[in-house]
Formats: structure tokens, sequence, C-alpha cells
């Protein structure tokens, strides 16, 4: 890994305006590099239209594109003309119609696509579930309209890291990050920077917990670029974007509005146990893993404590 600098480019999105978004995205690209010098650039998750598209997945299939594709392309020509390592989420069309990835693609400082992540772990709104038998023809409507509202995005299944000669650069979303497991797997993967674009608007405590455990769990940096302003389904997202190093410390804090957050990743991040004292880190969550005590970690399971309401 090199010593470089990191950067959130934090914005507001207009709603299921694709065209618009597509100049945001490459406007706030350049603010990026200009007000930080940042070599990696991170853009809020689902950039193009925003997380809830309120239309269902066909629809939204019509609307994205493949990757690389017509959606890419303009980031891909500003990643070039400046250099810059650029991770540019967006819905990403499949290979059939309603089939749409919730997808974050990097981007390399030559303008090719470098990799692209498909967001593993779905917010159950936005997550499809298959049809189910009912007993009538009535009951068969009305199930087939109330599942294809229920949600648009098809799962990933499968971490993601690019090594690039910046950093081995790992690519997660948003509610991925409640989940260890697919960190470990990224940091297992030789990750040393893992992205988390995000359109968050539960606490900002949630946030702040997952991405500084994320980052310590794992001795990874955590760039973590969340969104600002309503989507089409008048959600509203708090910004607060961070980037994280390996002991847990924040280097950048966003507000809650539109800004860019940026930072100098260390290369040499973990001999210190904490920041602003000599104390020597003595361990690594890795090599120190016991892996006699995992047998069951990929067991289907539930918790024993019922949510209020599961979509």
């Amino acid at each position: 890994m090199q010593r470089f600098i990191a950067a959130c480019a934090q914005y507001a999105i207009a709603p299921m305006d694709v065209d618009a978004n597509i100049a945001r995205a490459v406007a706030w690209t350049r603010r990026a590099v200009a007000e930080s010098a940042g070599q990696l650039i991170v853009l809020p998750e689902s950039c193009t239209t925003g997380f809830t598209p309120n239309i269902g997945p066909d629809a939204l299939w019509d609307l994205v594109d493949v990757l690389p594709g017509r959606l890419s392309e303009a980031v891909q020509q500003v990643a070039a003309e400046l250099r810059v390592y650029v991770v540019f989420p967006t819905y990403e069309r499949g290979a059939a119609r309603g089939v749409v990835y919730n997808s974050a693609a990097l981007i390399g400082p030559d303008g090719s696509l470098l990799g692209v992540y498909r967001k593993t772990h779905l917010f159950p709104t936005e997550r499809r579930r298959p049809r189910l038998p009912v007993a009538s023809p009535e009951q068969t409507a009305q199930k087939g309209q109330a599942e294809d509202e229920a949600g648009w995005s098809t799962p990933g299944d499968a971490p993601c890291v690019i090594h690039t000669p910046l950093a081995s650069i790992g690519l997660t979303i948003c509610y991925d990050g409640d989940f260890p497991e697919l960190y470990r797997a990224e940091a297992i993967l030789g990750a040393e920077v893992i992205c988390r674009p995000s359109a968050l608007l539960r606490s900002f405590e949630i946030w702040e917990l997952t991405n500084r455990a994320r980052a310590y769990d794992n001795h990874v940096y955590m760039v973590a670029c969340n969104a600002v302003g309503p989507d089409a389904g008048n959600n509203y997202y708090f910004g607060h974007s961070m980037i994280v190093d390996p002991i847990s410390h924040k280097l950048a804090q966003g507000r809650g509005t539109e800004e860019v957050v940026f930072a100098e990743l260390d290369p040499d991040p973990i001999k210190r146990i904490t920041y602003g004292a000599v104390s020597p880190m003595t361990f690594d969550h890795l090599q120190d893993r016991n892996l006699a005590a995992y047998g069951n970690v990929l067991t289907p399971a539930t918790s024993r404590f019922e949510p209020a309401r599961q979509p």
C-alpha cells in the first residue's frame, strides 16, 4: 500500500434523474480532487437514482445500464482525466429484465473499470422475494402485485477486493456494514482499504459504530461515504461520511450537509495500539483467530428476538 489521500464526496442525489446525477457525480469527483488532492474518491450509494426508486424492478432495469456502460462512461472519462481511482455506486442492469443489482464499480486512473461489487446484504425494503404459490387467481394477483412492489434489487454473492498499485481495495455497500463476516472475508482476501458507499438513514450511532468496528475488527481503513438529502421514497439521508483507520481512530468526519471529507492514509498503521501514544500494538486480529471456534458460522439462523415488522 502507498501513502495516499482518500476522499468522500458527500452530496444530495436528484431522485430518479439519471442524467442530472451523472453530471453531479462528475462535478463532485472534480470538486473532491480539487479540495483534497485525493487519489481515491468514493461517491454515495446508488448515486445515479437515489436509493429508493419508487418503481418496480422491470422499470428500474429499463432506466439503468450494464457496467461499464452508459451510466459510468462520463465518470470513467473524468477519472482518466484526473488520474484518480473512483468508487462509482449505481444500480446495475442484470442479464434478464427485472434483475437489478445494487453495485459499486472501481474505476482506475486510466478510466478502465477494474471491478464491480454487487451488494450481498440487501436492506429488507430493497430485497426482492420469490413469488409464492397461493390458492386462487384473486390471491395470485394480489400476492404478485404485493411482491412486485416489495423490492427491486437482486443480491450478489461474492466479496470483492481489487489489488491496485495504490492499495488493495475492498468494496461493500451500506447495510453490508452490519455483517462482520463480509468484512472479514475481504480482509482475508488482502483488503487494506474497504470502501462503504451508503445511503444510510438509521442512527448516527449505528453508522459510527459499524464503521469503527469493521475497521478495528480487521485492521483495515474504512472509507465510508453517506448520501445527504431525500430520495424518491421521501427518505432523508444524514451524511456524516467518515474515514476510520485500522485502530478505530476517525481521521475525517463529515457533517449533515454537502461537502468533501478526506484524510491521508498511512501505509504502516498498526504499530501503535492507540493514537497520541507510543504504546506498541502486540496483536493481529486475523492471525489471532481461533478457527476451531467458528464451526457453525455458516449455519442459517434468526435472532431469538423478533423484529416489529418484516417486509
